[in-house]
C-alpha cells in the first residue's frame, strides 16, 4: 500500500494540483487586500462608505448579522470581477497553444496496412 501511495503521490498531476492550491491561497490573499485597500475605499469616494456589517436583527437570544453577510458576497462579486478582468488579460498576453493535429482515415488505413503486412511478413 505504502508503495501505490508513492505513486500516486509522484504523478504530476497531484504535485501540479498542490501548487495551484498554494499559488491559488497566496493569490486569494493578494486579491483580497486589493479588494480591502484599494477597491472598496475607491468604491467608498463615489457611493458612500459601504460597510454593512452594523445591519443585524435580534430573535430571542440569536443575532443574525445579515450585513456582514451582504458584505461579503459584495466583497465577493467584487473579487470574481477582478479575476475575470485578470484572466482575460492574461488570455490576451498568452499564444493559444495550437490544437495537436488529429490523424486522418488515411492515416489509420496506412497503419492497418502496415500492420497487414507485417504479419503477413
Amino acid at each position: 500500500m505504502l508503495k501505490e501511495f508513492k505513486q500516486f503521490i509522484e504523478r504530476g498531476n497531484v504535485i501540479d494540483l498542490a501548487v495551484g492550491v498554494i499559488i491559488g491561497g497566496a493569490f486569494t490573499n493578494i486579491v483580497n487586500s486589493l479588494v480591502t485597500n484599494l477597491i472598496n475605499p475607491l468604491i467608498g469616494l463615489f457611493i458612500g462608505k459601504i460597510d454593512l456589517s452594523n445591519l443585524v436583527v435580534k430573535v430571542g437570544g440569536a443575532t443574525f448579522r445579515y450585513g456582514s453577510f451582504i458584505n461579503t458576497v459584495i466583497n465577493f462579486l467584487i473579487i470574481a470581477f477582478i479575476v475575470f478582468l485578470l484572466v482575460k488579460a492574461v488570455n490576451k498576453v498568452t499564444k493559444p497553444q495550437p490544437a495537436p493535429a488529429q490523424p486522418s482515415a488515411e492515416d489509420y488505413l496506412k497503419d492497418i496496412r502496415d500492420l497487414l503486412q507485417a504479419k503477413n511478413n
